[in-house]
């Protein structure tokens, strides 16, 4: 007989400060609740409606995406089958048809060389970041509360996060401004800003046009980037939202982030980055995405390639359109969102209060009383209903008397449910 095995113990504080830390930890968790209750109607997920990923046919994209390019390249099926079903390289495959879509649907006019397809919008954030952040003096601002995928990623890296409050009118450019004059007090410098435009993960607020001219005149001046967010954007109604930053932007201070988690399939792990701007090195001068690119391969490699071939199969499928391809899901979205405020209006007690989202997933609610994990299980448990508290959202210990709830996940007959079971829920509060 061997040797007994001896298993190693770990002392918390000598592995990374992350581990442990409930900015990760917050998904882990909803997803625990949700299997320990799985007949309650849960409000939680940000996900897709399964209607649009179940009806995905991916061996006709991965067909339509093969022909796309026997016919553009003049390759033969067997080249084209051994170009996908190898690494690829790391800045993507279909760099092209998203720098075709973005132009057409969205103004956002760039090389396809200045595109990084990433392994969604999550990779997308890290590298980007990685490649901001020169030393321990550089900051990285974020809307607080703050998707936690931008804090976490930050939070990876080491990188010095500054909350920035949101109001009604969405990021406070205020502080923003002071933020960043306080920082220039201390030696440091707010290196760049993560915010989400068009409907915020988790807070749903909008910035207007004005703010967003405001703010890139902000970023010139103190020499900040900006990372945008365009995940919830496709729900806007026609004109309800301006346009995006990257199409505002004259100073070239914007990274545009994306993804089709929430339009095409959150399986093939696809989202992209727009870098466009000019890197300066002894060697002369390169695009930001090429150095992201560098930085990516030394991560994931390369974003798989059967991944982009399905969403590029998709894409050609609604004749190379992003807003074609989600005109059907934002309708649907939009329509979820105008049901669950509906019902909550019908359900929900004099006691709480929610905001008025006109897109996006998310609405808050605020509570009488601490919106803790411990309510959570207790309203999984006794009410059959679930939702996210807010404070994992907020870095500054705000949101301990709010929940998030998400509309994207259920049909009609689940939202009205679930709104009935929350107004008892949140009715029997002052009782429980």
């Amino acid at each position: 007989m061997g040797a007994p095995m001896t298993r190693v113990v770990f002392a918390e504080d000598g592995l990374h400060g992350s581990v442990g830390d409930p900015v990760l930890g917050g998904v882990t968790f909803l997803n625990e609740v949700m299997s320990r209750y799985p007949d309650a109607i849960s409000f939680a997920p940000g996900a897709p409606h399964p209607d649009f990923v179940s009806t995905v046919d991916v061996a006709a994209s991965l067909r339509r995406f093969e022909r796309h390019i026997q016919e553009t390249r003049h390759w033969s099926p067997a080249r084209v089958r051994t170009w996908l079903h190898q690494y690829g390289p790391s800045r993507g495959l279909i760099n092209d048809l998203l720098a075709d879509a973005l132009r057409a649907d969205v103004g956002v006019d760039v090389d396809p060389e200045a595109i990084v397809v990433t392994v969604g919008c999550q990779e997308a954030i890290l590298l980007t970041l990685r490649a901001l952040f020169a030393g321990p003096r550089d900051l990285f601002a974020v809307a607080d509360p703050c998707y936690v995928g931008a804090a976490g990623a930050a939070r990876l890296l080491d990188i010095p996060v500054v909350p920035i409050p949101e109001t009604v009118a969405g990021l406070d450019l205020d502080a923003l401004a002071g933020s960043c004059a306080a920082a220039r007090r201390r030696g440091e410098r707010v290196r760049a800003l993560y915010v989400a435009p068009d409907f915020a993960n988790p807070s749903g607020s909008v910035l207007g046009l004005a703010a967003r001219e405001r703010l890139l005149d902000l970023a010139e001046r103190e020499d900040l980037m900006i990372l945008e967010d365009s995940t919830y954007g496709f729900t806007a109604r026609p004109g309800a939202v301006p346009p995006p930053l990257k199409v505002l932007d004259r100073y070239g201070r914007v990274l545009h982030l994306g993804t089709f988690a929430k339009i095409g399939l959150p399986a093939a792990r696809v989202g992209y980055v727009v870098a466009d701007q000019t890197v300066v090195g002894p060697s002369g001068t390169r695009m930001l995405a090429e150095d992201l690119a560098a930085i990516k391969s030394m991560v994931t490699v390369n974003t798989s390639p059967i991944g982009q071939a399905v969403v590029g199969g998709l894409l050609l499928e609604y004749s190379g359109s992003i807003a074609a391809l989600a005109a059907e899901k934002a309708e649907r979205y939009r329509h979820s969102l105008d049901l669950l405020l509906a019902e909550l209006s019908e359900h929900l007690p004099p006691t709480v209060s929610w905001n008025n989202p006109v897109g996006g997933f998310f609405v808050r609610i605020s509570v009488p009383v601490p919106a803790d994990t411990a309510l959570l299980d207790r309203s999984a448990r006794e009410y059959g209903v679930l939702w996210t508290p807010m404070r994992q959202f907020h870095l500054a210990g705000g949101g301990t008397h709010e929940l998030r709830l998400s509309c994207s996940f259920l049909d009609d007959d689940r939202i009205v449910e679930g709104a009935r079971r929350l107004g008892r829920f949140l009715t029997d509060l002052p009782h429980l």
